[in-house]
């Protein structure tokens, strides 16, 4: 492939080939539809002989993200890859990763559920992600990509900000964006970092060296006193990450009278909706979440002080609406309409719920 080329691939194999172009050096995971060709694309693709990636099919989903959790401690840049149950399994590893500020890549494509639930697309897994599905008080950062460009463009900065915060970061997909084909120009490659440069970026990490100080890294702290202080430390990064690192997307805002709110694929059949309102005479914009944490609630909240009201388009039955609720304190009225068992809403189901708002 040759540099700046245009491609057509699925978001998956997008994802695969951006984390070999961008220094990753481990992806530990396990198939389950809608997500496994970007284990397959890896293993079509053998980066352990060109880049030295490392690709390992785990026996399992708690296995592939306790080796993120190994690989991470070691301040390597690791990720992994599943749908909705299997990243429920992992759960407990994350927050394992979050407690020991350990870096990472989860990346998720949605399906329905819950339990097994379906092979279709869901996005009702922004709880498990915004929320934080383990124990304790955390957070991670969630990306949620729109277009299999973004699935390329969001590896290495969730790389980036994984590192820059000693925090886990999740890429919420969903199974229409990760089986979707698509022009994408892949990123260029980024040479893997030395072992000194990667003492340089990581000295927190754990090196098992007996000439220099030895790193533990660690989510057990036995002291309640030094817990708390070690709570207080993560809430503050939270913080600064909350006040340096939302990211939206504006469509047609400017002069707005009803505002959507959706991410991932959703963002884009809302964009076709508007489309179909503008055409009636209906001004409707939309704000996208990039960010689902850091939640841009202070970029709602001044949308909403010249809207009519908010629908938040979600396919599933209703999550994200509650951060918009909380975003707006009741200034304006906020509806919710999403489909769920993997059902997708066409553009022309969302704008029968705008002419409900208008009445």
């Amino acid at each position: 492939m040759e540099e700046n080329e245009i491609l057509l691939m699925k978001g998956n194999e997008a994802i695969a080939h951006a984390a070999i172009r961008c220094g990753c050096d481990g992806y530990f995971g396990y198939p389950i539809t809608p997500q496994s060709e970007i284990l397959e694309t890896l293993a079509v693709e053998k980066p352990w002989e060109t880049t030295g990636m490392v690709v390992v099919q785990a026996e399992s989903e708690l296995a592939s993200i306790n080796m993120v959790y190994g690989g991470g401690a070691t301040g390597k840049r690791v990720m992994t890859s599943s749908s909705s149950p299997g990243v429920a399994l992992m759960q407990e590893g994350i927050t394992y990763m979050a407690g020991a500020e350990i870096p990472g890549l989860i990346v998720n494509v949605q399906r329905g559920g819950p339990g097994l639930g379906t092979i279709q697309p869901s996005q009702g897994d922004y709880f498990q992600s915004t929320r934080g599905g383990g124990n304790g008080d955390y957070n991670v950062i969630v990306l949620a990509p729109a277009s299999v460009q973004e699935m390329a463009d969001f590896v290495d900065l969730s790389f980036t900000l994984a590192f820059r915060y000693r925090i886990p970061v999740i890429m919420l997909s969903d199974g229409v964006i990760g089986q979707m084909m698509e022009k994408v120009v892949l990123p260029p490659f980024k040479p893997r970092r030395t072992e000194e440069e990667l003492r340089q970026e990581c000295p927190w990490a754990a090196n098992g060296c007996k000439n220099r100080k030895k790193n533990i890294v660690t989510s057990l702290e036995l002291d309640p006193h030094a817990m708390e202080l070690h709570n207080i430390h993560l809430q503050e990064k939270y913080k600064e990450i909350k006040e340096k690192e939302v990211r939206y997307e504006e469509y047609m805002t400017e002069d707005a009278e009803y505002l959507i709110v959706a991410f991932g694929s959703a963002a884009r059949i809302a964009q076709k909706a508007i489309e179909l309102c503008r055409a009636k005479g209906i001004r409707v914009g939309m704000l996208r979440p990039i960010t689902l944490w850091p939640f841009p609630s202070q970029a709602i909240k001044t949308l909403a002080q010249k809207a009519k009201g908010i629908l938040s388009m979600e396919i599933n039955a209703g999550q994200m609406v509650e951060d918009i609720q909380l975003a707006v304190q009741g200034c304006v009225p906020v509806f919710h309409y999403g489909r769920m068992g993997g059902i997708v809403p066409t553009p022309e189901e969302i704008v029968n719920e705008v002419e409900k708002m208008k009445q």
